[in-house]
């Protein structure tokens, strides 16, 4: 697959225990990446954070450090990402979305059997 110097970066900001059809939402956006045919995708897991609720959530305290922050990344061309933007809103009913524009320097294999 050949993504194009300039393209989109789709960033999903999430909640470890958000769920999308009993599964995780980050992993259901990583699935739909993948079934879409998008270049790629990756899960960051935070170790602390808040959203709109202004609610702490942190690998410091056990009781919070079950519900860490959760960040979807995917790059492609941007009318890749604005084609798989409406397949996100069955999936994400809460957390935060960003698109910017990304400048794509180097794309393909890395000699680890990716």
């Amino acid at each position: 697959m050949r993504v194009p110097r300039e393209g989109k970066l789709l960033r999903v900001f999430l909640g470890e225990r958000d769920r999308s059809d009993g599964r995780p939402t980050y992993e259901a956006v990583v699935r739909l990446a993948r079934s879409e045919g998008l270049a790629g995708a990756t899960v960051l897991r935070g170790v602390e954070g808040f959203g709109h609720s202004s609610r702490l959530h942190t690998a410091k305290i056990l009781r919070l450090s079950e519900d860490l922050p959760m960040v979807v990344e995917i790059v492609d061309a941007a009318e890749r990402i604005d084609a798989f933007l409406p397949k996100l809103e069955g999936l994400v009913r809460g957390g935060l979305v960003t698109v910017e524009r990304a400048e794509v320097l180097v794309y393909g294999a890395s000699g680890d059997g990716e």
